[in-house]
């Protein structure tokens, strides 16, 4: 069903294969995840079989190229993947992080034979990804991170924390973010691949964060005591980490905006079919002008977001997207979204405020969007720089 203030738009670069891939995607998420979703969330973590079965399926590294494991496609084809996980109401695999964001360091900046060894794993759901930037003090500032690597011999020896990592229970490949020179800022940053192993000596996982929202997606933190890593693991160059990570960054935002948009769409979607049946003082609740004004109000809001997250997707495949426009989307898509989900909520009524309906999940899974991949009101400051 179209999501209504949608109806007759396609993205432009839309095509048949594009359509074939959420058919495909929709099917494994609704068959295969959505049915355990209780007991995901009770886990507090995925199952890594469903890892698994979406690499089987084609899923993983969709913009990975073929040679590696990958499918051969660009980020319109993780856009398309994430956008049918939204729709599912699906929310315990990382795929965002693990395929939209770690899959792209590593086809960016790994040497051939790094490639070879990491690649096709994260593509067959054998490897779970994840990216280690925050600390427990440094949050959106990566300058500040104290997570140091000094090297002994042909090995880093890591010590330090990180903190929030998305897919940080359950990861087996993890890009680390530390200073290897601690006289320099941002230069003195690099980028490790930690291939991380329960009982390692000097790595240990710490707890699943308890979280307000996403409760089947692991959050975690991880701790570094002299744990080594060896020299050949270091991603790219020396001290060439933050700006890799700045290179980066437009995608992990514009991937957090592709999520800000599906949500916005299935909450109009939702909401919209609800006043249609919901009954209020004798008639249906969109026969009351108020919310009729409230469902147009956010049905316009998520065209006006759909076509601008469009644009920032073509710029992006074109590798024109640059950091302000990045920042843009990434604030004002993920604004929109709470915005938009907070007033569908309310059409509800006490039935929003119920776990057993989505909208009441979708409003808890909301908030963060504003907070990771740098907050809101970095990507302001991010944006005023270039005034």
């Amino acid at each position: 069903m179209p999501t209504p203030g949608l109806d007759g738009y396609t993205p432009a670069w839309l095509k048949p294969e594009h359509e074939d891939l959420a058919e495909l995607a929709r099917a494994f998420f609704t068959k295969e995840v959505v049915p355990h979703a209780a007991r995901l969330e009770a886990q507090g973590h995925p199952d890594r079989e469903h890892y698994r079965q979406a690499g089987e399926l084609g899923l993983l590294g969709l913009s990975v190229p073929e040679e590696f494991g990958g499918g051969g496609g660009d980020f319109t084809h993780e856009a398309v993947l994430l956008t049918e996980q939204t729709f599912s109401g699906e929310g315990s695999l990382g795929l965002a992080v693990h395929s939209g964001i770690v899959t792209g360091y590593i086809t960016a900046y790994g040497t051939e034979e790094q490639k070879r060894r990491w690649l096709p794993g994260l593509c067959d759901g054998s490897l779970v990804g994840a990216i280690g930037m925050t600390e427990p003090d440094g949050g959106s500032d990566l300058q500040a991170i104290r997570t140091r690597a000094v090297q002994d011999g042909d090995e880093y020896v890591v010590t330090g924390a990180k903190t929030f990592i998305t897919n940080g229970g359950v990861a087996d490949l993890l890009i680390l973010a530390v200073k290897t020179d601690t006289t320099q800022g941002a230069g003195g940053i690099s980028l490790i691949v930690c291939e991380l192993e329960d009982g390692a000596p000097g790595f240990r996982r710490g707890r699943l964060l308890d979280k307000i929202g996403l409760h089947a997606n692991d959050t975690a933190e991880l701790f570094f005591d002299e744990y080594r890593v060896p020299t050949a693991n270091l991603l790219g160059s020396e001290g060439g980490g933050f700006f890799q990570m700045m290179a980066q960054l437009p995608q992990e935002r514009l991937v957090i905006g592709v999520g800000a948009v599906a949500v916005m769409q299935r909450a109009v979607e939702l909401a919209t079919a609800y006043a249609k049946e919901r009954k209020a003082f004798g008639k249906p609740l969109i026969g009351h002008q108020n919310t009729r004004m409230v469902l147009a109000e956010c049905a316009t809001r998520t065209r006006v977001a759909r076509i601008f997250l469009d644009d920032c997707v073509e710029r992006h495949v074109r590798g024109e997207l640059d950091v302000a426009t990045a920042a843009m989307a990434k604030y004002w898509l993920t604004e929109g979204q709470c915005e938009v989900v907070d007033r569908c909520l309310q059409i509800f009524g006490g039935y929003g405020y119920t776990t057993e309906y989505p909208i009441a999940r979708m409003y808890a899974d909301a908030r963060v969007q504003k907070i990771y991949g740098g907050t809101n009101e970095i990507m302001k400051e991010l944006i005023a720089r270039v005034l």
